[in-house]
């Protein structure tokens, strides 16, 4: 690939480097039929269309009384009371000239009748109510308001969420084709690391990105085959590699992509296959490598965690996300005025860790965490986003800054 940034010392624009990403997304994994009850989380495989319309017939919107407008007359009427429809009844009884019925919310509509009346705007005596004047259809859901046999439901590449499995078994669907789960395998590079719980020999730090990655990746719907952590040489690089692109969708490492002597995955990669891409023009994150094995796409994080976790949010995700078969990865920033300023322009784009904060107005701000060392995880637990400085920019407290929420972004 032609101006990688692969050699030399030339850094590749965040976003330029992210549409590069998109031309290696791999085709969507295989399609299965779930249960409602297993569909949470899943990526819609195809375009779902209503079998049904909805409402499936007139029924009310209140407690109240179901009648005839034109039996109101302008100064209201007294009506006969003749009987009452609950949800779940069937309306059989046609409503007469001068009745009305006693009607609960969602029981269907009597025959006859076009209107209900809320049963605090009116007066029961016995067998009889007395009404006022009443807007013909009011209080009444008519039957199709909310959708029609044959409308657009839900779209392909739609990650489902809670309200689209109620909407799906509001129209008595109880399956629907998903993707299988795209299939990711993660690797730790470093002799350095340890597991949380093992003591640590001078020179060793525990491995936190296996955890923070990890967790990113199942949190997006993600089946994650972890393989542990690798040695730091070449033929255990090419081994481990070699194993899991011949097993899993897509490759994903942390650690072992900077300038050090012992950072052998992007030599492994070069031997086994393609290496596409390799540092990027941000802070942190600068080593994040892209590249393939036997078609298969590897994604390189830093092993710096602060760095390993903003590269999966900002580089990473888009693209699992498209290879999970969803019809977008695009996130929207919101603008909100910086409750900080940024006097040295940095010649990366800056992804800060930040937090929303209500000023002594009432205004929300981003506000940063002290500590924004790409080593340092402790800025991103407290944080709820990254505020995003372009590269050359000077801010002053007050200006407007993109703000990417980790909710958008999924963690």
């Amino acid at each position: 690939m032609s101006g990688c940034g692969c050699s030399g010392s030339g850094l590749r624009p965040v976003d330029e480097a992210i549409a590069a990403l998109m031309d290696f997304v791999p085709p969507a994994p295989p399609i299965v039929r779930v249960d409602l009850e297993s569909a949470l989380g899943r990526v819609l495989a195809e375009d779902i269309h209503s079998p049904i319309d909805l409402p499936l017939w007139d029924n009310s919107a209140m407690d109240g009384y179901a009648l005839r407008c034109a039996d109101t007359g302008p100064s209201g009427a007294r009506l006969k009371l003749a009987g009452y429809i609950a949800a779940g009844d069937a309306a059989e009884v046609k409503l007469q000239s001068g009745q009305a019925m006693r009607i609960f919310t969602g029981a269907p509509l009597p025959p006859g009748a076009d209107s209900v009346i809320a049963q605090e705007d009116c007066e029961a005596d016995g067998d009889w109510l007395q009404v006022p004047v009443v807007e013909h259809g009011s209080h009444v859901r008519r039957r199709g308001e909310e959708l029609r046999v044959g409308d657009a439901l839900l779209g392909a590449g739609k990650k489902l969420r809670a309200q689209d499995l109620g909407l799906l078994a509001s129209v008595g669907l109880d399956r629907v084709p998903v993707y299988r789960p795209l299939r990711v395998c993660l690797l730790s590079s470093g002799d350095e690391l340890r597991e949380p719980g093992e003591p640590l020999a001078p020179g060793q730090i525990y491995n936190a990105n296996r955890f923070s990655i990890a967790s990113l990746l199942r949190g997006w719907g993600i089946e994650v085959h972890d393989y542990g952590v690798l040695a730091d040489t070449l033929a255990a690089s090419r081994d481990a590699l070699s194993l899991a692109a011949a097993e899993w969708d897509v490759l994903i490492t942390s650690g072992g992509v900077s300038v050090g002597d012992r950072d052998y995955l992007k030599q492994a990669i070069r031997e086994l296959g393609e290496l596409h891409l390799w540092k990027l023009k941000m802070q942190p994150g600068k080593p994040l490598a892209f590249g393939s094995i036997a078609g298969k796409p590897w994604i390189g994080l830093p092993g710096n965690p602060a760095a390993a976790l903003v590269t999966a949010l900002v580089v990473a995700r888009p693209f699992l996300w498209r290879a999970q078969g969803r019809s977008t990865a695009d996130t929207l920033p919101v603008m909100l005025p910086a409750g900080f300023d940024w006097p040295t322009a940095n010649p990366r784009r800056q992804y800060l860790r930040a937090r929303l904060e209500l000023d002594s107005t009432g205004v929300a701000r981003i506000c940063l965490h002290p500590q924004q060392g790409s080593a340092m995880l402790r800025a991103a637990s407290w944080a709820d986003g990254l505020a995003v400085v372009e590269a050359g920019r000077i801010l002053h407290a007050g200006e407007p800054l993109p703000f990417l929420s980790f909710s958008e972004l999924g963690a």
